[in-house]
């Protein structure tokens, strides 16, 4: 059984950073974050797979990095010069295997987290 709960989130200012985890092991697989906006559909931000290989966002790319800690057994996202624009809920997911065909459609993961408020004041 595949439970995620999400850590980490918060208040900032604008140009400030945040750091996101999640619980992950070799049973979570492939797993990736996404967020949502109020009155907007669930985006993909991030995904990493079982090759560790990363898949972003272009409006996080070069922003957000995702990485998973083999010695802490968590999935992060290290989210850097925040704009309010990132301001949402920001939910961890996990595929159950190590492979994932479009890493960042909501559809294709399994598990998900309740969700963390990442609020970004300008």
């Amino acid at each position: 059984q595949v439970q995620l709960e999400e850590s980490g989130g918060g208040s900032v200012q604008a140009g400030g950073s945040l750091r996101l985890s999640c619980p992950a092991s070799p049973l979570t697989g492939a797993m990736g974050w996404f967020r949502q906006a109020p009155g907007k559909q669930r985006e993909g931000v991030a995904s990493i797979d079982g090759l560790s290989r990363t898949t972003y966002a272009p409006s996080v790319k070069g922003r957000f990095i995702i990485s998973k800690d083999v010695a802490k057994n968590t999935l992060d996202l290290e989210m850097n010069t925040l704009e309010p624009d990132d301001t949402g809920m920001y939910y961890c997911a996990a595929r159950g295997i190590q492979w994932i065909p479009r890493p960042l459609t909501p559809d294709e993961y399994t598990y998900w987290g309740q969700g963390i408020q990442v609020t970004v004041s300008s």
